[in-house]
């Protein structure tokens, strides 16, 4: 995975240079658009043709408390969950590029699921017997701001209203580690912007996601 920070266009068309020239590959490209459009533009003119690109892609935040009630069921998920918790996060990876996380090793992805889960940043709401209903990580924290990922609804309670007060659970619980909680999400995505715009959630940027 390839991330510009902080580079202008210009800057990452020299660094999309360097990609090129060491032969270096990448599942994907993410981050600011411009740059990592850049980037993706000097891959494809090297004949690196990506399989997909999402170049508009809204950079939310909220910088207070969510705009409605929170569902309280929301939780960190526990060590005990991670079986549960591996199968939702595999659907939801799967669900969102098109094939399955374990393609890159699944020794990886088991590591990156309890590794989030250790650090109290899987937050989860599960069925009695297990089966997770709803699930989030917060893939990035710093003392200032984290980044929500892996937001995953269980397909058996879609349609039934329930994203916003979970999205509002993961607000509040990720308050406790930084002021500034933000996401990014597909233009396409009308739904799930719907549904972070009532949580009270402001575009403040724009991201790009180029997978290869």
């Amino acid at each position: 995975m390839l991330v510009p920070i902080e580079a202008t266009a210009e800057q990452a068309t020299h660094f999309g240079h360097w990609v090129v020239d060491h032969q270096q590959q990448h599942a994907s490209i993410f981050g600011p658009a411009e740059p990592t459009l850049a980037i993706a533009e000097v891959m494809r003119k090297a004949g690196i043709q990506a399989q997909e690109v999402r170049a508009n892609q809204p950079l939310l935040s909220i910088s207070g408390p969510p705009l409605i009630p929170a569902n309280p069921s929301l939780l960190v998920s526990q060590s005990g969950q991670f079986d549960q918790i591996l199968i939702a996060a595999a659907a939801m990876f799967e669900e969102e590029v098109g094939y399955s996380p374990f393609l890159g090793g699944e020794g990886n992805y088991r590591r990156r699921v309890a590794w989030l889960i250790s650090h109290g940043y899987s937050l989860s709401h599960s069925e009695p017997h297990g089966e997770v209903i709803f699930k989030a990580d917060l893939g990035a924290v710093s003392p200032h701001v984290t980044q929500i990922q892996g937001v995953w609804m269980n397909p058996r309670f879609r349609g039934q209203g329930l994203s916003a007060a979970y999205m509002a659970a993961v607000v509040n619980l990720s308050r406790k580690h930084a002021p500034i909680t933000s996401l990014y999400v597909n233009d396409y995505n009308t739904r799930a912007r719907a549904v972070y715009e009532h949580v009270g959630f402001e575009q403040v940027g724009t991201f790009a996601t180029v997978l290869f």
